[in-house]
């Protein structure tokens, strides 16, 4: 949906938490289900493995930022982005209040990934052997896992 740029009409006295989204790409290989995962450039978590993702510009729809984020920091274009769920614990994120809206898609071919953007790496792990997560990308995961691969995968508690 394209909507002109309005300006806002209404304030409100109440905090506004960001918005962000994640992206969990998986692949089925003859050695078992792969998890596409980046490594941070930066802080937070700056050197930790995460989801592709980002925040939602303003304007911008969660499914066009979804589909932005995973492009920009790993060369991908996914064209079947599903939403999964949105995790909005307080905690998550310590640059304050975020709410992340999770995508996740199986892709048929895996495709080589080039980190991009605000990313240091970008590869393919084991879903059962991943290194440990930023964020609350643990809990993301295994929400994808059950909800895209039936929970035929087993991500480590990390």
């Amino acid at each position: 949906m394209n909507r002109a740029k309005t300006p806002r009409k209404h304030c409100y006295d109440h905090p506004r938490p960001a918005v962000t989204v994640d992206i969990v790409l998986f692949h089925r290989s003859k050695r078992g289900n792969r998890v596409l995962l980046i490594q941070r450039k930066r802080e937070p978590f700056k050197g930790r493995w995460a989801f592709p993702g980002g925040f939602v510009d303003e304007n911008e729809s969660l499914e066009a930022a979804a589909s932005r984020e995973l492009f920009e920091e790993t060369g991908i274009d996914c064209l079947e982005l599903k939403q999964i769920g949105a995790f909005g614990d307080p905690e998550r994120d310590p640059r304050g209040h975020t709410v992340s809206i999770a995508f996740a898609a199986v892709l048929e071919d895996q495709h080589e990934p080039v980190a991009g953007d605000d990313a240091k790496d970008a590869r393919w792990c084991a879903v059962s052997k991943h290194p440990p997560l930023a964020f609350d990308h643990g809990e993301i995961l295994r929400a994808a896992c059950k909800r895209i691969l039936g929970n035929r995968a087993r991500p480590k508690n990390r």
